[in-house]
């Protein structure tokens, strides 16, 4: 098949890859590393404090957050997404990560496109205008990043595949002899389930190490609910870094993940086992899809139930942990899965 000119637009909040926190940054970053690799030619539109292995539209110096920019301010994005759109025709595909606003665009232009949404598809409001606006372009390209994901939509759209996460696995050390540890990370928020993890460690009588952003809207419900906790078996310590993040999961002996929401993928299941480390998590969104339960970790339904797993957790071989994470969530997976959606559109 001949080699493709892509597109690949990334929101621009932080840079590709990002320092710290950000899922879809790496996805992309990812994505344009596997994709040059075998041959394509990749323009990556993103901040300008970015750096990949292709080439690089920035309409914006810096990522936003370090720029001072609010959440709420898409004004920059719109205008990566029209530079992309403007030179549509330079590419044979367009591939982007934003969310929503690409899908005013694709329709405007010859070259088709295809969009990977990293956020939730459903919602409790009665009229959520953001899954109104995906319905009335229900026939572009969509790309949901688990079956949960897809099936929980309440948006009736045109799902092209279901691709998986992936992460590369020579970034994670596999590590057969963890410490007496175990771990939760996530960007501090109650339905991330940061309460449960310490409610379940305290009750299994274990040590507990918390990791993750903290954003300044988050600083009271962390002053109130969860420093009072803190202390010599439970710590708080902050965002790791990228080249802390395998040392990280590889010491721990198990990741709590009892969240309270129907996560799309949750990328810090996979990075956990990549280094051997079990997973015990709540059977919500896509958690039966990426922990194998009783293989990989155990899928819970309660605190009890995860008290239980704990107890149990020397049970699973932290050897199949990344054996099943190399199988079904490496870059090489979820590149050759995008390629293959890239031709498919393409030739239709």
């Amino acid at each position: 098949m001949k080699k493709l000119k892509i597109a690949q637009v990334a929101p621009m909040w932080f840079p590709i890859p990002p320092k710290k926190y950000g899922g879809t940054e790496w996805i992309v970053y990812h994505l344009c590393e596997g994709l040059q690799k075998l041959g394509h030619d990749v323009t990556l539109f993103a901040s300008g404090d970015s750096n990949v292995p292709c080439k690089l539209s920035a309409t914006h110096p810096k990522s936003l957050i370090e720029d001072g920019i609010s959440w709420v301010d898409h004004t920059y994005n719109m205008l990566n997404l029209s530079r992309a759109y403007q030179r549509s025709s330079e590419f044979d595909i367009i591939h982007t990560h934003i969310d929503l606003w690409e899908i005013y665009f694709a329709p405007l232009v010859k070259t088709p496109s295809i969009h990977t949404i990293h956020n939730p598809l459903y919602s409790s409001r009665k009229n959520d205008s953001r899954l109104t606006m995906f319905q009335k372009f229900k026939d572009n390209n969509y790309v949901a990043i688990s079956n949960s994901h897809r099936k929980l939509s309440r948006a009736k759209i045109n799902f092209v595949k279901t691709i998986y996460n992936g992460i590369k696995m020579s970034d994670f050390e596999f590590n057969p002899n963890p410490k007496d540890h175990f771990v939760w990370c996530a960007r501090i928020d109650k339905y991330k389930g940061i309460e449960n993890a310490i409610k379940i460690a305290k009750k299994a009588g274990v040590k507990l190490v918390l990791a993750g952003r903290l954003d300044p809207t988050q600083k009271d419900y962390f002053n109130s609910k969860i420093k009072p906790h803190l202390g010599k078996d439970i710590k708080y310590i902050g965002e790791y870094s990228f080249e802390e993040k395998s040392e990280f999961f590889g010491n721990a002996r198990a990741l709590l993940y009892p969240i309270e929401w129907h996560e799309p993928f949750g990328l810090n299941m996979t990075e956990a086992m990549a280094c051997g480390t079990p997973v015990i998590a709540y059977d919500m969104g896509s958690v039966p899809e990426v922990v194998k339960d009783g293989k990989t970790g155990f899928i819970v339904k309660d605190i009890a139930g995860a008290v239980k797993a704990v107890k149990k957790i020397d049970q699973i071989n932290r050897a199949d942990c990344r054996d099943w994470v190399q199988k079904k969530f490496s870059t090489e997976v979820m590149v050759g899965n995008y390629e293959q959606a890239y031709y498919d559109i393409i030739n239709s």
